[in-house]
């Protein structure tokens, strides 16, 4: 029997059966992105890697990891002490997860920075922000895997947070235990989540979101809409092809990237106690709690906000909100300009407010509570909720330079 496409070689037989070279072409290869992105867009492809990392790492991890109370910390130990490279694996993972927050944390700065939320972006922004509340229940539900000591009472505190929710309050925080207390059911249930069901929402997610950036286009910093001048064959002037020119830059971003991160795993992968707690290294016990119980620092500047407000269900509905009122930046921002070249003044000084404010709000999550730290911790709170309110006003009549037409 002959066939006409034997020619066309294996890509030209997957081609019609599947678009592999219409993918590569419309997301890689013919993406025109503009061509003066700076430092800040590493970040992309940066959490791109880490997530890649953490998925293999924990895959690793769960060939040797047991989901059981009374067997959780040993496994943990035995993957440390007796597994051929299980130190490094579990460095890698535990490491890679306070990677991925300082990554996820500058790439939405960069989008603070430069619009990126702004019309016509503010589904990617929409997405982006679900893949951050699934980021942090899945370190969340990580974080209680190792049962150690702040890993069983932190889940303690802040799964009876969700008691504090009038009338379903009680019996959502039983439906998330699985129990009357943190227990084998527990474990159970958060492992299956952190391990199966919120890694699929997330890679989904990231996918949505990549589909719908490459769909209206990448920004940049200067805020100009490369679409709007192309040559006769639709290839706008200001753009360059995603490959090989950002692939390439990108390779310099992840080397970088990869020979910091190493000196992090191999040398200091506890980082003085913020990226694995000493009390962790401490089998869970029920009957003693911590002197002093704080989750792991990407979670501090949202529990500083937390213990801010001395009403608890006040303090719970801030927290949350702290995270919500991020959803809704697209719409409370009505500039007109997108990037911080270009914008007035004021709202340079709403982001610098809210940078320390967050940076703030993050050291004092760490501490223990004292008055004084109490005082600052709903100073900074004022000040990061400020910048949203701040942006809604400003934004409206906001004296701001002449954006050029071209990328120069």
């Amino acid at each position: 029997m002959s066939n006409d496409n034997t020619d066309k070689g294996l890509l030209g037989w997957v081609d019609e059966r599947f678009p592999l070279t219409k993918l590569w072409e419309e997301h890689i290869s013919k993406y025109y992105a503009p061509k003066n992105f700076n430092f800040w867009y590493f970040f992309g492809s940066l959490n791109l890697l880490v997530l890649i990392l953490q998925i293999v790492t924990g895959i690793f991890l769960t060939m040797h990891y047991k989901p059981d109370g009374a067997q959780a910390f040993i496994s943990v130990e035995h993957i440390m002490r007796d597994v051929d490279w299980g130190w490094l694996i579990r460095y890698l993972h535990s490491t890679g997860a306070s990677a991925f927050f300082v990554v996820v944390y500058l790439h939405m700065f960069r989008g603070l920075m430069y619009g990126s939320y702004q019309k016509p972006r503010e589904l990617i922004w929409v997405f982006g922000m679900f893949i951050f509340l699934a980021l942090m229940a899945e370190a969340f539900m990580g974080y209680l895997l190792p049962w150690g000591q702040m890993s069983f009472w932190g889940a303690q505190v802040i799964i009876s947070l969700f008691g504090a929710i009038p009338i379903i309050g009680d019996d959502l925080t039983l439906w998330i235990r699985g129990d009357f207390v943190i227990s084998d059911a527990t474990l159970n249930r958060f492992f299956a989540l952190h391990v199966i069901a919120v890694p699929l929402v997330l890679i989904m997610l990231v996918v949505m979101h990549i589909i719908a950036l490459h769909e209206v286009g990448s920004n940049n910093p200067e805020g100009i809409e490369i679409k709007k001048h192309k040559d006769v064959n639709g290839v706008p002037l200001d753009g360059i092809p995603f490959h090989p020119y950002y692939t390439v830059k990108d390779i310099v971003g992840v080397v970088s990237f990869l020979i910091l991160f190493c000196g992090v795993v191999f040398f200091m992968p506890e980082m003085g106690g913020y990226f694995l707690e000493h009390a962790n290294f401490i089998p869970a016990n029920p009957f003693k709690t911590p002197e002093h119980i704080a989750p792991v620092w990407y979670f501090t500047p949202f529990y500083a906000i937390l213990r801010a407000v001395p009403h608890k269900l006040s303090g719970v509905l801030a927290m949350f909100g702290a995270i919500a009122v991020l959803f809704v930046l697209p719409w409370l921002d009505r500039g007109k300009v997108h990037s911080i070249r270009y914008r007035a003044n004021s709202f340079k000084w709403l982001l610098a407010m809210l940078v320390i404010s967050f940076i703030g709000l993050g050291y004092l999550g760490a501490l223990p509570p004292t008055e004084l730290r109490t005082f600052f911790a709903r100073v900074f709170s004022l000040g990061y909720f400020g910048f949203f309110l701040g942006i809604w006003w400003i934004s409206k009549n906001e004296k701001t330079k002449p954006v050029p037409e071209r990328i120069l």
